[in-house]
């Protein structure tokens, strides 16, 4: 066949299907029904549908299903479509009865070719550093070669918990096309670590059929930097202790990166410590006065004061009260145990004569 041949036989076709378009009655009574009442289908996969083209009123007239590709069957006023490999986007489908006098009522069948996704990916935009608190970010859900566009939405989680939803529904392309799917979101200290993703999925109204597969993007971790913050509930920056006990200054902070810790003693000097936590075992008056802890990163620096008050204890009283009555007890025994030795050699002892503190004379006794 001509190619001129080919080109007057496709005008005609074109011209016979906007004649029945723009003759059809879409609105008539008894007007045909569609089996499944929309068609969803997954661009290349075989695909079917039947048409009761009326139920009473276009018995004896000429029933039909317009298409361009696929094949149809007819029994009475039932037809059926089927095709092996859909792969036309813009493929429409018409079921109608016409009269003698070209009078025609119609139904179109509501069609969705959709394609997943070659490829859905996650990013927290444009962003090249490092992520910072308190700062808002446009996380990027990049959806590509889908279709159709209009019905795929992009859902954010983070942790496993979707957090929100971003469609495009004013883009009407039916054929496959990518897309970037935007959503704002302020980032804090508690997002550090967290793992963020996202996934396509088509809102299609599938009255039985299978819904389209969910595309899951790559998971990415959010790595967010801040200044040092006190991790450890602090009442007030006074500190009193007892002599002698063990003191503990917890300045322990969150950041990151992770921070790093200096000691100033109330000397004023440093302290070769550079832990959070800054101990003395046995605390001294001398260990009196105000410590200070200096916190900082990359991104910050937060100073920590503790003023120290140490108390000529109770038990140091008790000690040195204890060590008196020693001492006296010592004493004593030491006198009893010497007035006694002496009195023994003498042949004579008695124990309030040797408390006495006077001297005491007796006479030596003779022998008959």
């Amino acid at each position: 066949m001509s190619s001129s041949k080919v080109i007057w036989v496709l005008s005609l076709m074109t011209f016979l299907y906007d004649l029945h378009v723009s003759g059809c009655d879409e609105n008539c009574g008894d007007k045909p029904v569609f089996s499944p009442a929309h068609l969803i289908v997954k661009y290349g996969d075989p695909a079917s549908a039947s048409c009761t083209a009326c139920q009473r009123e276009c018995i004896n007239n000429i029933v039909n299903l317009e298409h361009s590709v696929g094949d149809t069957e007819t029994n009475g006023t039932l037809l059926s479509w089927t095709v092996d490999s859909l792969k036309e986007w813009e493929l429409s489908l018409q079921c109608y009865y016409s009269n003698a006098s070209d009078y025609q009522c119609c139904t179109k069948l509501p069609l969705t070719i959709y394609k997943p996704p070659d490829n859905v990916s996650f990013s927290f935009g444009n962003n090249t550093g490092p992520l910072m608190i308190n700062t808002l970010y446009t996380l990027e859900c990049t959806i590509e070669n889908v279709a159709p566009i209009g019905n795929v939405e992009a859902v954010f989680y983070k942790d496993g918990n979707p957090f929100g939803q971003v469609m495009k529904t004013l883009l009407e392309d039916k054929k496959p096309t990518t897309q970037s799917f935007p959503l704002s979101r302020i980032l804090f200290e508690y997002d550090n670590g967290s793992e963020y993703w996202c996934e396509s999925v088509f809102k299609l109204k599938s009255e039985g059929q299978q819904p389209p597969p969910v595309v899951r993007s790559q998971r990415s971790t959010a790595i967010v930097h801040y200044k040092p913050k006190l991790q450890v509930i602090r009442d007030e920056d006074w500190v009193t202790i007892n002599e002698e006990e063990k003191l503990q200054l917890n300045c322990t902070s969150v950041g990151n990166p992770s921070p790093s810790y200096n000691w100033t003693l109330p000397s004023g000097r440093l302290s070769p410590s550079r832990s959070s936590v800054f101990t003395i075992k046995s605390v001294a008056v001398e260990h009196e006065g105000k410590y200070t802890c200096v916190v900082s990163n990359d991104y910050g620096t937060v100073p920590v004061e503790f003023n120290v008050e140490v108390r000529v204890s109770y038990l140091v009283y008790i000690r040195v009260g204890l060590v008196i009555a020693v001492a006296i007890l010592v004493i004593i025994v030491a006198f009893v145990y010497l007035r006694y030795y002496k009195n023994n050699q003498r042949g004579e002892y008695n124990l309030r004569d040797a408390l006495r503190f006077r001297k005491r004379h007796t006479s030596v006794p003779t022998v008959e």
